[in-house]
């Protein structure tokens, strides 16, 4: 399928991890979804491309690169057609670990981050809870503080890639809600081991994206030391949206990225495919839902490389992140089933590879924050709105 030329930053990285996914195709990426495995393949190439430490410090062996040159990342793993199950792999080593370079003392820094870098550790983001959902300043996992160690106890769940995760960036409550002057304070953040001793993880049947398990996580008195707090305790929300909104910014990349490799299967399909002697192509009941997709999808592109942008300039972004987010999900939502429907019944069979990225196109819908949320967000903090809830 013809693009136009792009405004991205970073053509060497689109060319560069597009030559890492070339070894990897729609059939790999379909038996790692059916068989619910990790594709370790596919990560340790990434990884040892050195991609996995492409926003990390550079001082501690990072590219140091910024947001838009990991949403260019993300976006080309993701259009290369491995969709979520291949950028799923490197996901959570983007947005989780912004909240440690931006409120980690450099002890921390300099103690965490490397075995992330390197990939010898997997991290994975514990916030939402089955009780709360994204009302995160109710949220009921316990910290309490003996001596020099915290205990925590409490659940979460939706955590994605815990069962293979040696770290977890945990919220959690360490004053009452009604001891605090506002719900948001209280609220503490850590960098905590996943100790098999106290942390129990049972993954959650889902509809898409096999290859990794989402999890429901139960922690039962899980020591963690003082160092391993991120920030000032009751400070921990504040913390969060450090990696809140690059977590945003990297699901709307993603998103555009499924949506693109969508289009352009049903494209090449539509070229192929002859039906009452004609290529299907050729009837604008198949051309012009494919070209408004396009549109749409090049249109939540720019509001991703935008939001992308202000971050790197230390500017504000809530808006422009959720915004990106809420684009993205709609476009690509709409291109893979459109790319179902152009390809008639094949669409549905697991052979062409659209019902895949048709089922993953249903994630950035539903999370890390629900369309409806997102709506509410930017009526009251950029229309200046009364809040709805």
């Amino acid at each position: 399928m013809t693009t136009a030329m792009e405004l991205d930053p970073h053509p060497e990285i689109r060319e560069a991890v597009a030559r890492i996914c070339a070894g990897f195709d729609l059939d790999y990426w379909r038996r790692c979804d059916e068989e619910g495995r990790f594709a370790r393949e596919f990560f340790e190439a990434i990884r040892d491309a050195g991609f996995l430490s492409i926003i990390m410090p550079a001082e501690l062996g990072g590219a140091g690169l910024g947001m838009q040159a990991a949403a260019v990342m993300v976006r080309t793993i993701a259009e290369a057609g491995g969709g979520w199950t291949a950028a799923s792999t490197v996901h959570a080593y983007i947005f989780g670990p912004m909240s440690i370079v931006a409120h980690g003392s450099p002890e921390k820094r300099a103690r965490m981050l490397p075995p992330l870098i390197s990939g010898r550790e997997r991290p994975c983001f514990g916030v939402t809870e089955p009780s709360t959902g994204l009302d995160t300043t109710r949220i009921r996992t316990r910290a309490v503080r003996r001596g020099d160690t915290y205990y925590i106890t409490g659940q979460k769940v939706w955590t994605t890639g815990a069962a293979i995760a040696d770290r977890i960036l945990l919220l959690a409550r360490t004053t009452p809600i009604e001891e605090t002057a506002r719900p948001v304070d209280g609220l503490s953040l850590f960098f905590a081991p996943m100790d098999p001793r106290h942390v129990t993880v049972r993954p959650i049947p889902k509809h898409g994206l096999g290859s990794i398990a989402s999890c429901e996580v139960f922690i039962e008195e899980l020591p963690v030391p003082v160092q391993d707090r991120i920030g000032e305790e009751g400070h921990g929300f504040r913390c969060l949206l450090d990696s809140l909104n690059p977590e945003r910014i990297m699901v709307a990349a993603e998103t555009v990225g499924i949506g693109r490799a969508a289009l352009g299967l049903a494209a090449r399909y539509a070229k192929e495919r002859e039906v009452f002697g004609r290529k299907i192509g050729q009837n604008q009941a198949i051309q012009h839902p494919l070209a408004q997709g396009w549109m749409e999808l090049e249109a939540a592109n720019l509001m991703t490389m935008k939001a992308a942008a202000l971050y790197d300039a230390k500017q504000p972004c809530g808006a422009e992140a959720n915004a990106a987010k809420f684009l993205a999900a709609e476009a690509a939502n709409k291109a893979c089933r459109q790319a179902m429907i152009t390809h008639g019944g094949y669409g549905y069979a697991k052979e062409y590879h659209v019902e895949r990225l048709a089922r993953e196109s249903m994630i950035p819908v539903l999370a890390p924050v629900g369309q409806a949320l997102v709506l509410s967000y930017i009526a009251e903090r950029v229309l200046d709105l009364p809040k709805s809830y």
